[in-house]
């Protein structure tokens, strides 16, 4: 059975918008992830920043974390990651560091985002290792996530 590599996409980024419900319920900013191989699910994880006490703990971070235990690997070769909300440069140097062959996400951030909006570190060709990148996949959704956060948030406070 042949696989519509839109209809993937989507169910893939979908999957990374329920990580962010999930940390949005943490009073988290909501940001989710998964990792996958050949159409199966490796990692899954959300942001997580506050309750960690890390400024790493992004989502893009614990699901490379993750990944990479469970390939007992800290490379990552042929791997996509989906994330609702293009990469910061923290998250990006990770990526590239894991040699993540793809990224899909979803929400441009013209504040911190590396994949294009800000500037594009994966396209740096002074790098040794490129990671393809396709921004605006359920974009809009993903954005409303993220817009619904801090709408709510500055409502309560």
């Amino acid at each position: 059975m042949k696989i519509d590599i839109a209809t993937s996409h989507e169910h893939w980024m979908r999957l990374a918008m329920e990580q962010a419900e999930l940390a949005a319920n943490k009073n988290e900013i909501p940001v989710g992830a998964v990792i996958v191989y050949q159409n199966e699910l490796i990692a899954q994880a959300h942001n997580q920043p506050i309750l960690d006490s890390d400024p790493s703990s992004h989502a893009e971070m614990n699901a490379l974390r993750i990944a990479g235990k469970k390939l007992s690997n800290y490379r990552l070769p042929d791997l996509d990651l989906y994330v609702t909300l293009e990469p910061c440069l923290m998250c990006a140097g990770a990526i590239m560091n894991a040699r993540i062959s793809r990224v899909f996400f979803g929400a441009f951030d013209p504040k911190t985002g590396v994949a294009g909006s800000v500037l594009n570190v994966f396209e740096e060709t002074k790098l040794n290792h490129h990671t393809d990148v396709q921004g605006g996949i359920l974009g809009d959704d993903c954005a409303h996530l993220l817009k619904t956060f801090f709408r709510n948030k500055r409502a309560n406070t």
